[in-house]
């Protein structure tokens, strides 16, 4: 008989996958300008990840898998309602530029470091965190501020501004860090390649 708890452990998986397909019909109602529905889901979304984080961490329900999927649920989210919200003018285009730019960097680096130096092991920064939590904020703000009541300026213009902020800070903590692990892996290479000469 097989137990429960082998099921059980699958539940922040299946929670991930469900916010996957939220996406596109979240993405859908943004395009559409129904800011109503598109915050309901976005809301929804956020509950989610934070539920299946927490079952994965209290209960131990952990898996590579998960591993893979959530960052991948965040990022489609995130960047598509950011593409969308630019798209609508919402959000000015260099920071939709700079996002998608900090991305590709990143994204860039650990298939460099992956494949030149060892095996990638993702491991957000705090930084990382950080930024991931300002463009949650700044999406939320910016759908509310235009489907739902009007929000001081200052707050829209401080949220894009930090949101910048934490996106190049990141960006570029990413790129020291993999660089100096980089550099360290193959001075200790060559300084083994160089003790194991006759």
């Amino acid at each position: 008989m097989v137990p429960l708890s082998f099921e059980l452990r699958h539940i922040p998986n299946l929670i991930t996958g469900l916010r996957i397909l939220l996406v596109v019909p979240f993405l859908w109602l943004l395009l559409e300008e129904r800011y109503g529905a598109a915050l309901a889901l976005f809301v929804i979304a956020g509950v989610s990840d934070a539920l299946d984080g927490f079952l994965a961490k209290y209960y131990g329900w952990t898996s590579e898998l998960g591993g893979l999927l959530d960052p991948v649920a965040d990022k489609l989210l995130l960047m598509g309602a950011i593409l969308a919200l630019g798209w609508l003018n919402e959000l000015p285009g260099w920071l939709v530029a700079l996002v998608i730019a900090r991305d590709l960097v990143i994204v860039g680096g650990a298939v460099a470091y992956h494949l030149r130096v060892e095996r990638f092991h993702a491991a957000p920064l705090m930084i990382s965190k950080l930024n991931t939590f300002m463009q949650l904020l700044l999406v939320g703000v910016v759908i509310v501020h235009y489907g739902l009541a009007p929000l001081p300026a200052w707050l829209l213009t401080g949220g894009i501004y930090l949101t910048a902020l934490t996106t190049v800070w990141s960006g570029a903590a990413y790129v020291r860090r993999w660089g100096g692990l980089a550099r360290r892996k193959t001075q200790h290479s060559v300084k083994s390649s160089g003790h194991d000469a006759p």
